[in-house]
């Protein structure tokens, strides 16, 4: 509170949020998440429209009872796993550096 009565409402907080670099860092957090996530939907998309409309082709026999269905089924988990690992990976070049030092920002002004 000001000695005139009016509330501050220009935090730490506030200020940190309208600085540069958390611009920077928000726009490269988006650059990575929102492509991949396109990508990983349509991936997703591909594969139902394919087991809904093409079952012929989802069904052809690869080797053994294991069918091109099957295949493309487990490819969604793996590219879970390789999404999540290559997210990591660019987070920890590209966005935990930026966090850190807004983060200290925060702390020495408390």
């Amino acid at each position: 509170m000001s000695t005139t009565g009016e509330r501050s409402t220009n935090t730490i907080y506030e200020q940190v949020q309208a600085s540069p670099e958390f611009a920077d860092l928000r726009s490269r957090l988006r650059r990575f998440v929102f492509p991949m996530s396109v990508l990983f939907l349509a991936w997703y998309l591909l594969y139902v429209v394919l087991a809904s409309y093409a079952p012929g082709f989802m069904a052809i026999k690869v080797f053994g009872n294991i069918n091109i269905g099957l295949i493309i089924g487990l490819l969604q988990f793996v590219s879970t796993f390789v999404i999540t690992t290559i997210y990591v990976r660019y987070a920890n070049k590209h966005l935990d550096p930026a966090a850190e030092k807004l983060r200290q920002q925060i702390e020495g002004a408390e």
